[in-house]
């Protein structure tokens, strides 16, 4: 800047530099291909490094033993010293700069496949990437493995970077060839826009200014396409997706709620809609710290008032009514794992999705991609940098869009919900209907039920308790008389002297499963967690007496395994429908008005258990225990004196 320059020329300055867009993009490639040396030529051909830096570079060059070569322009970025002593990227190098036509934020990324998880963080908020190829070893697994990655996170704009011309003697059919294979790979990739461009990064062809050494190439050197390629369309302004992060009080006459605008423009005067509420209310002001505004856009920060006082939180979204999210629980997402913790099946990890925060299970892993050969194959869980399509089930309704439409609502984050790390990041595909959803209880069960173990041993209690720790479950359709018989059964064991617990359905819904609905994919995690109970309290010498629906045999399997099949009892009420819809008529009215879904019998199958322990064919109201409560005392009481 001339130090000549006016007050008002040097404001003038700064108000035209603030006006530039921003570009965000990365360089990835595989090593040693120059991402870093391409970074560095940018920003010493721009005339974008201060005296200071030069100078470092000067010494850096000298200390690293180049100093009869050209400058080693990686230097700039390579800070890491691991880096250094090993000629590679390893972590994350973000560097700016800008011309007069337009600001820039780089991501120098990682190129070696254990670092993806590396280059999935620096591609998560880039709008277009330079994937860098060695022109003497053209496309190899590692240049298909960076495009897929930008693919999948949603990157629009790619170019290829045909590097190291100058030691193919700026061949063009070695270009073109390249960029042939190149291009019949990423047709089956969704990147609508890819640009190919020749140059040297060491020698600077084509990175600031044309080469006059390839005289055939007659497209933009690399910096010119940067300022001039057009990414201001990749903004959804269309779908108005408005996430609450937090309720504005600063006096009792001012209430408004801040946030970012994720997608669309919002208008002072424009009718809102809050979810999941519903409830509506007009924007009466855009309020932001430099004053009101009369329209906010992607990605400004912004703080809204309504006319009316209606309820609104943090984890809210405003949205048009004419123009929804899905709202749903049940979504499929592509995961990238980020933890060098492998995934527990099990588990349940925090989902931060915009500026909601809840808990989620992974249901099901559809498949895991080989990211060098796009392959897929099947897993049971991911492990560090794995990338794999999978089923969630989050405990509440999240309000997304599909990922490829709008990224800010169709990303979201796992957290580990005891180190707060993150785990894993997703792009959420589209919602999973409750009927598509897996309801297999997860493998492994007993294996991982087993680990833990006691001072006392089962024996040990089983001997003071005078009887063996079983579960005695009883299936049936609703209305069968299942729940009676348990009560029953129940009483005439305790008074016989054993130590018995009645676990009821509804009784876990309103506590332990408060969160799952009667979907086949909750209600079998509802089982799960009731037969890791009815374990755990046999495991101490405890009858368990459960009287659940459990409508598939498949599931009442796993069950058994997670229990055990030597203390797992089946005790099955055959009645037909006809007699328990007369027993419960107002559920089964409900359902068939469709008023009310997921009922076996009626709009989901009940399986008949194929082998039970115990049948008692219902056919009265006045259901007996007698012969129940006689099997048991064979088989619990007896057994054990």
């Amino acid at each position: 800047m001339n130090q000549d320059m006016t007050a008002a020329e040097v404001a003038d300055f700064l108000d035209r530099d603030q006006e530039k867009d921003l570009l965000r993009f990365l360089t990835a490639g595989s090593v040693d291909d120059g991402k870093s040396t391409l970074i560095g030529r940018l920003l010493f051909d721009s005339k974008k490094l201060y005296e200071d830096q030069l100078a470092a570079l000067e010494r850096d060059n000298v200390r690293e033993g180049h100093a009869e070569n050209d400058i080693d322009y990686a230097l700039l970025l390579d800070g890491l010293k691991a880096e250094r002593e090993q000629g590679i990227t390893i972590d994350v190098a973000y560097r700016y700069f800008s011309t007069n036509k337009r600001k820039f934020i780089i991501a120098d990324t990682p190129g070696h496949e254990q670092y993806t998880r590396n280059m999935v963080t620096g591609a998560s908020t880039a709008n277009l990437s330079i994937i860098l190829v060695d022109a003497r070893k053209g496309i190899i697994t590692q240049t298909k493995r960076h495009t897929f990655l930008a693919s999948l996170l949603g990157i629009k704009h790619v170019v290829l970077a045909v590097n190291k011309m100058d030691l193919m003697e700026y061949s063009q059919d070695v270009f073109e060839r390249i960029c042939a294979d190149y291009k019949d790979f990423v047709t089956r990739l969704n990147i609508p826009d890819v640009h190919c461009i020749p140059l040297s990064a060491l020698k600077g062809d084509n990175v600031v200014e044309h080469s006059a050494n390839m005289p055939w190439f007659d497209g933009k050197p690399l910096l010119h396409f940067l300022e001039t390629v057009h990414v201001g369309s990749d903004q959804n302004f269309i779908d108005l997706r408005y996430p609450v992060q937090y309720v504005l009080r600063p006096s009792q006459g001012f209430r408004g709620f801040s946030g970012r605008v994720a997608s669309g423009i919002v208008r002072e005067g424009d009718e809102l809609m809050v979810l999941p509420s519903r409830k509506k209310s007009k924007v009466t002001s855009i309020t932001t710290y430099d004053g009101n505004l009369q329209e906010a856009f992607p990605p400004m920060s912004v703080t809204l008032t309504f006319a009316d006082e209606i309820d609104i939180s943090r984890g809210d979204m405003l949205v048009r009514p004419d123009n929804m999210p899905k709202i749903e629980r049940h979504f499929e997402s592509m995961l990238v794992w980020m933890s060098e913790e492998p995934m527990e099946p099990n588990k349940h990890y925090l989902i931060k999705h915009t500026t909601n925060m809840t808990r989620a299970r992974i249901d099901k892993i559809r498949y895991r991609i080989d990211v060098n050969t796009l392959n897929k194959s099947d897993s049971d869980a991911f492990e560090l940098n794995d990338i794999g399509r999978a089923v969630l089930t989050a405990n509440k309704p999240l309000c997304f869009d599909p990922y490829q439409k709008n990224a800010s609502t169709g990303s979201f984050i796992l957290i580990d919900p005891v180190s707060f790390n993150t785990v894993a990041v997703g792009m959420i595909i589209d919602r999973v209907s409750e009927e598509n959803m897996p309801s297999r209880i997860t493998g492994g069960e007993q294996a991982v039920s087993a680990a833990g173990r006691s001072m006392i041993s089962r024996s040990e209690r089983e001997a003071q308790l005078h009887q063996s720790g079983v579960t005695i479950w009883i299936t049936g359709l609703h209305g069968s008389g299942k729940n009676e018989l348990a009560y029953k059964l129940e009483r005439e064991l305790f008074d016989r002297g054993a130590v018995t617990v009645l676990i009821d359905g509804s009784v876990v819904r309103a506590g332990l499963s408060r969160e799952l609905d009667y979907s086949p994919a909750d209600r079998a995690e509802h089982l799960r967690r009731v037969a890791y109970m009815c374990k755990l309290l046999n495991d101490q010498g405890i009858i368990t007496i459960c009287t659940f629906i459990s409508p598939d045999e498949d599931i009442r399997q796993q069950i058994c395994e997670i229990v055990g099949k030597e203390r797992f009892h089946l005790i099955y009420v055959d009645a037909d429908l006809d007699f328990c819809k007369a027993q419960e008529p107002g559920l089964y009215q409900k359902v068939e008005r469709g008023e009310s879904k997921y009922l076996p019998g009626v709009d989901i199958a009940f399986e008949p258990p194929i082998d039970p322990d115990f049948v008692l064919r219902q056919i009265h109201r006045d259901i007996s225990a007698d012969d129940v409560v006689e099997y048991m005392v064979r088989h619990v009481l007896e057994s054990n004196q």
